[in-house]
């Protein structure tokens, strides 16, 4: 299975760790990120990697390089400009060409999810793609009906919703992980171009009668390492792990 990482943004929330290198390098337990979750793609079977860059590429490209791409393909997306997750992985459609799912996943998430399991579920259910959720307070969820198939997107802080299939009474308010399994057919069935979100693109999708599923994840441990106060849970982990 082949395997997007998103790497390109600046990292802000992390500041000042990342003044003078991208998130994708910010050491935890003596490793940057970006190996951490590389190791965790190759485990789970993944053979070729691409990664999207745009804040401090050339570190990036330097470190893969002089781990010799970790006996695997991997590509770098470069992006002038930030496209966001949606744009970036339009840009890099290309490199997903044989017609098979394939996985996205933040730079910034540790987990031990077993990505296996995502992509039998996703095969089962044949959707457009598989987005891995679990129950937590959050400021954003994502809703999804009593078939796990997206339905709506809400802010709480902004106090904003967007339904896209009425009538549903009582979605379930789930928050993403930032790990999805997308089928190919994703890049044929989305109109939308330039700098966009993912979600903006699923939710567009959803509202066409496209099946967009929920992989629930409690069971699994999972981090977001976009901000510092997680870091030291994030060494804990890695440690014992």
């Amino acid at each position: 299975m082949k395997a997007m990482i998103l790497a390109a943004g600046l990292g802000t929330r992390l500041k000042p760790l990342t003044d003078k290198i991208p998130k994708a390098l910010v050491p935890v337990n003596h490793k940057p990120l970006l190996e951490h979750l590389i190791n965790h793609l190759k485990n789970a079977g993944i053979t070729e990697i691409i990664i999207n860059v745009h804040h401090f590429p050339e570190q990036i490209s330097s470190f893969i390089k002089a781990h010799d791409y970790f006996n695997m393909r991997i590509e770098l997306s470069p992006e002038e400009d930030l496209l966001d997750t949606g744009g970036g992985l339009k840009k890099a459609q290309w490199f997903f060409d044989d017609g098979k799912p394939f996985l996205l996943h933040n730079v910034d998430v540790v987990s031990n999810l077993d990505l296996v399991q995502i992509l039998n579920f996703h095969n089962q259910k044949n959707g457009v793609a598989t987005l891995a959720v679990r129950t937590r307070t959050s400021s954003r969820y994502l809703l999804f009906d009593h078939k796990d198939k997206l339905v709506g997107w809400e802010d709480v802080n902004r106090q904003e919703k967007k339904i896209i299939k009425p009538y549903i009474p009582h979605p379930q308010s789930l928050s993403f992980m930032g790990i999805h399994i997308i089928s190919p057919e994703i890049f044929s069935r989305s109109l939308l171009s330039g700098k966009f979100s993912i979600i903006d693109a699923y939710l567009d999708l959803a509202a066409k009668k496209e099946s967009i599923y929920a992989f629930h994840s409690d069971m699994f441990f999972w981090l977001d390492l976009g901000k510092l106060q997680n870091l030291p849970a994030a060494e804990k982990y890695l440690e014992q792990s």
